[in-house]
């Protein structure tokens, strides 16, 4: 496959290697990890995306990139919304998967005797892996409330703030106007699960603010050094999952009915207007609503095991600095070749990522916070939207690290209990019901993601502001 190199960290496989493709594909990586990059069939997936009708601009993605269902995680594609796609596979099996970054008063030596209990606290207080059940027992009627309202339903339940709704991307809130394309499965599937975790790479870290490199910037965001954070990686567990089976199935003869080829699958669609794409776009927005709900009575959850130290080492203040999604599919306004165009973009393990002047509320004079989650182990970075996303990436980011290895792959390759003595060596606390699943998760699985974030930083897509590292790691 011919691969050009456009600039430093911009790569650009032309219209010439499918014959099909609409727009050329464009890809953001250092130089050292184009080898990695290319062990897997990610690229080709790229290039894939870029045969749907309906693409503006290229089919992109982010340093962070590898071989996903259809797209590529790490994708990024914008479609008009008059005559483009809304794809499942660009989205993915968990609906906003997403991260979530609450911070709190206390620091690294304040919680160091309490750490453990703590820890164990919240893993006894959270259902963790698949199917382990729900924080909350909901009617039908109230779970459907819930899915429609997001994070209004949970202020007016007492689980949220108004304050809160401010920090999370979109208020907590994608438009749901009927829940017609939601199966009563999904709907049985979701309410055993409400404020849950699951399994695979979904998380809770307690980790530390180990590096402040804007400190103008940081003390607006309520950062400060050796400062307790808590990550919550989770999304919409197995309502998300039913959501998007259900179409992926449904959508192979939906793209049939509307003449639309597919190279692969996996890319299965339908026109973003068209009553299919409608239903899909309204239970995909439900299934968004529930992973932010979900995050925030982790969250709740996560704070009420802190408050009963708070006697111990000093009156507790835990705040929501950030939460978004990285699997989504949103319309928005962008500019293309100086024309304002209302494009449907997708982000598939990818962050949006907004400049000041496009964010409104609390983060309107420095940008969209953008949450970069290392591998189980290594470092994460708290960064701020640049505009340069705009004209690059149609204002996205990376989300995390990006595989390397499988998850078969490094069950085979990574000894599960040596990681976590190795782990602890380096003085993090690790909990997880299912020891032989933790090699999934292990740091050489992954890129640097030191690396990729170095690339987002070069390219001026969003600017680092803080470096986090972690203290303990409860998977499920």
């Amino acid at each position: 496959m011919e691969i050009n190199r456009i600039d430093e960290f911009i790569y650009e496989i032309p219209l010439d290697a499918n014959k099909k493709m609409n727009v050329p594909a464009r890809f953001f990586a250092d130089p050292k990890q184009l080898d990695i990059i290319s062990k897997d069939e990610s690229l080709k997936q790229l290039v894939n995306v870029a045969t749907l009708p309906g693409i503006i601009g290229y089919s992109l993605a982010m340093p962070d990139i590898h071989q996903g269902y259809g797209f590529p995680i790490g994708g990024v594609a914008a479609f008009d919304t008059d005559d483009g796609i809304i794809s499942p596979g660009g989205v993915g099996y968990d609906i906003n998967c997403g991260i979530r970054l609450n911070i709190t008063n206390w620091n690294r030596n304040e919680i160091a005797k309490f750490l453990k209990n703590i820890v164990e606290d919240i893993y006894n207080s959270i259902p963790l892996g698949t199917g382990k059940g729900s924080l909350l027992k909901l009617t039908k009627r109230q779970f459907e409330q819930l899915v429609v309202n997001g994070i209004d339903w949970a202020i007016e339940n007492g689980y949220a703030t108004e304050k809160d709704k401010y920090h999370i991307e979109d208020q907590g809130q994608l438009p749901v106007i009927d829940l017609s394309g939601v199966s009563e499965k999904a709907i049985e599937r979701g309410n055993s699960e409400i404020g849950s975790l699951g399994s695979g790479n979904h998380f809770i870290e307690i980790g530390y603010v180990s590096t402040i490199y804007d400190e103008d910037v940081a003390n607006k965001l309520g950062l400060f050094k050796n400062q307790i954070v808590i990550w919550i990686h989770t999304g919409s567990r197995g309502y998300g999952h039913q959501i998007c089976s259900d179409f992926v199935r449904d959508y192979q003869s939906v793209s049939k009915k509307y003449g639309i080829e597919l190279v692969d699958r996996g890319l299965a669609c339908a026109p973003f207007n068209s009553k299919e794409g409608q239903m899909y776009y309204n239970a995909m927005n439900s299934a968004a609503n529930f992973a932010f709900v979900n995050r925030q009575i982790i969250a709740q959850k996560i704070e009420e095991v802190f408050q009963t130290y708070s006697r111990k080492i000093k009156p507790l203040k835990f705040e929501l600095l950030y939460d978004l999604a990285h699997n989504i599919a949103k319309v928005e306004k962008h500019t293309v070749q100086g024309k304002n165009k209302k494009l449907v973009v997708h982000r598939k393990g990818a962050t949006r990522c907004l400049p000041r002047d496009k964010v409104s509320g609390p983060f309107s004079s420095i940008g969209q916070p953008v949450l970069v989650p290392g591998s189980m182990g290594t470092a994460s970075y708290v960064l701020l939207g640049d505009a340069y996303a705009l004209n690059l990436s149609f204002g996205s980011s990376c989300h995390g690290a990006g595989r390397i290895l499988s998850r078969s792959q490094a069950k085979r390759e990574i000894n599960s209990k040596e990681l976590k003595e190795n782990l602890e060596k380096q003085g993090i606390i690790i909990k997880t019901p299912s020891m032989s699943s933790l090699s999934e998760e292990a740091p050489q699985a992954y890129k640097d993601v030191e690396t990729v974030v170095t690339v987002v930083q070069n390219l001026r897509i969003a600017n680092v502001i803080s470096k986090l590292k972690p203290l303990a790691v409860i998977k499920g």
